[in-house]
Parts: structure tokens; sequence; C-alpha cells
């Protein structure tokens, strides 16, 4: 069963958490932005189920770790019985962030880090993140989330921090930006890219410090390749997947005959660091026909104008198709400013990067500037 407020004005939000204190903090943080309305709360996941069909919430924030019925096995009944879309509020620990990327499997839309108390220094970012996510979460598709069945069976193979990579000097790049939806997305296709796959990946994912590490070390538990954070000075691995770390931006830069990666702690690009222009730009910069750009599923523009700049430098662009997208934000920018070259499935793309990798007239961008061409040629015309 569905809930839904297609017609309401605002959108109507439950707060489950089993402290009171935070029950009041996050209720009052979203009950100041006009276009939401706090319609009720719970005290944990069972109070919640009991409460939804009467309250019919469009969003739910929810705690994980609770007492009685669990956040976990919540949101496993919220997901699959009423796709209402879950932002959870996550404690910023070891533990917390198992937690939030346990739920994130299970088909939660995003996460906030709870804030400590109703003066903490930080609450203006934190209620400024929390009302935008939930925003977001309200336009968000639910039944475009892969919620990861057997990720628990898969998490209990030892991590292997000496999976093989393919020492050599590269001479290709696939970048990648991601947002909304991001983890679920990454966790559905990373995993079909062969152990041999003769490019650096490199993934700018909207997530804050203390997550992207404990993110990587899960993919790269799932994954053929090799996958883990991106530290200042990696060098660039066929076969290997580098993650921006949580609040900074990721660069590249060729010293001698390698290429490394570059962190930085520069401002904020779009409301983002990391930012996934930040990122595109780079590799523009530094591998121009041999790199290929895929801006997935997310809310905003980052990433868009980079992605012209792959293009233009003679790079292969790519898009996630709208019906694939949990929130088809990002991808679409892009292609309404004339960017994306190609648009794909999350299903999809996976061979199509395996195939574009194989033909280098797409890889050269040849195609890229054929396609130009012919979109030139069709303006003329009309």
């Amino acid at each position: 069963m569905t809930i839904r407020n297609e017609d309401s004005a605002k959108i109507r939000v439950m707060v489950v958490d089993d402290s009171a204190l935070m029950r009041k903090l996050i209720s009052e943080i979203l009950k100041k932005d006009p276009e939401l309305d706090v319609v009720s709360t719970a005290m944990d996941g069972s109070f919640a189920l009991g409460k939804i069909p009467h309250a019919r919430p469009d969003v739910i924030t929810m705690d994980l770790d609770m007492p009685r019925m669990d956040g976990l096995t919540a949101l496993r009944h919220i997901v699959r019985d009423y796709q209402i879309p879950v932002v959870l509020v996550s404690s910023l620990t070891t533990k917390g962030g198992h937690l939030t990327l346990d739920g994130l499997a299970l088909g939660a839309v995003d996460f906030v880090t709870k804030p400590h108390d109703a003066i903490s220094i930080h609450i203006h970012e934190v209620a400024q993140e929390l009302i935008l996510k939930v925003k977001t979460a309200g336009r968000a598709s639910v039944s475009k989330i892969r919620v990861q069945h057997d990720q628990q069976l898969l998490l209990k193979k030892p991590y292997n921090a000496k999976k093989d990579c393919h020492e050599q000097n590269i001479r290709k790049v696939v970048a990648i930006g991601i947002s909304t939806g991001g983890p679920n997305a990454i966790s559905t296709f990373l995993p079909r890219i062969p152990k041999d796959f003769s490019a650096a990946i490199l993934i700018v994912q909207h997530m804050p410090e203390g997550f992207t590490g404990l993110f990587a070390e899960r993919l790269d538990q799932i994954c053929k390749i090799r996958v883990k954070e991106a530290r200042d000075g990696d060098r660039l691995y066929s076969g290997t997947a580098l993650i921006a770390p949580g609040n900074h931006h990721l660069k590249v830069a060729k010293v001698s005959r390698d290429c490394v990666a570059v962190l930085s702690s520069s401002v904020p690009v779009n409301g983002h660091r990391p930012s996934v222009d930040v990122l595109f730009n780079s590799v523009a910069d530094e591998y121009g026909a041999d790199c290929i750009g895929v801006i997935m599923t997310g809310m905003g523009e980052d990433g868009a104008r980079g992605l012209g700049r792959i293009k233009m430098s003679g790079g292969y662009t790519m898009g996630q198709s709208e019906d694939s997208c949990v929130v088809y934000g990002m991808p679409k920018i892009a292609q309404e400013m004339g960017h994306v070259q190609e648009v794909v499935s999350l299903d999809n793309l996976p061979e199509r990067l395996l195939s574009i990798m194989s033909d280098k007239s797409v890889y050269s961008g040849r195609a890229g500037k054929a396609f130009d061409v012919l979109s030139e040629a069709s303006a003329k015309c009309t």
C-alpha cells in the first residue's frame, strides 16, 4: 500500500526518535519551513507503524538505534508496505555509520547526522541540511531504490585491503558524480564492473565526513575491483575506484608518468564539498578525450557544468535515465544544458561503460564531436 498526498500544499512529515528532546528539536527545525508540516511523532518503530495509516506522512525522519522495534526493522516495513521516503537521522559514530549504511541498503532515501543539542554551534547547518533533504525526499521515488536484500550476507566476507589492482600507468578515467539515491545505485552497478577494467574510476558521492570511508570499505567487500576512500597522493590504477572523502574535494594531477589523487579543503562548490564539478573539471583538464563523465541520481545542479567541460575537452558524457533515478535532478539539468551525449539506465550502465571503453571511435571523443555537428545542423534546419 502506498500512502501519498500529491495534492497537499505542504510535505507532511513524521518524526521518529526514542529521545523526547530529539523529537522536539527535529520537529521545531522542520516546522520553521513553510513547506513542511510535522503531522506526527513516534518514540520507536512500532509506534510509527501504528500511526502511519492515520497520519499519512509524505516523508518520515527516523533514528535507527531505538528500543523495542528498532529503526531497521521498521524501515523494512515502511519501504515494503507503504513506499514512504525515509530520511535517516544518524549519530556520527562508527556504530551509527554502519547502521546508516544498513538503512540506505534497505531503502532509505538519504540521511543527516544528528545534532547534539539545541545550542550546538552547528545547529544552523544541520537544520538547513535536514530541511533540504526532507524536501528532496518528498520528491523522491522509493520504488526506484534498489533494496540490497543480500547485503548482509555479502558483508560477512572479510575486508581485503590487498585486493589486486593493475599497477600500470593509466590512460583512461571514468569520473562519476552522484547524490541522493547514490549509495544504492553505486552498490547496484559497481559490483558488475570486472576486475580487469581498463580504467581508473573516481567517484564523488555527496556524503559527510566519517561515512565515506565506511562506504568505500563496504563496496570493496562486494566488488571485483578494489574500492577505497581516496587519500592525498594516491596513485590512480586501472581496476581501482577511489571515492572522494567527505568534506574534501577530489582532483587529479599528473606527476611525471603517474596520475595521483589530490584532496582539497577549499570552499564548497554548489554548496558541496566534495563537489562533482570540481572532479569533472579536473579530469577534463588532465585527461581530455581520455575520460568518461557520468552524472547520476541526485538533486541540484552539481556536476552539470563540469560534465560540459568534459564534453568540450573531447571526453564522452553520460547521464542516468529518468526512469532509473531516485531523484532526477542532476542528470536532468546536465541534459537541459546540452552536456549529456548519452542517456543510460542504471541496469545498462556497466555494459555501456565496457562497450565504450572498447570502442575507440566513441571513447576518443569523435562520436561526441559528430553528435555536436549533427545537433548544430538540426538546429539550423528548424
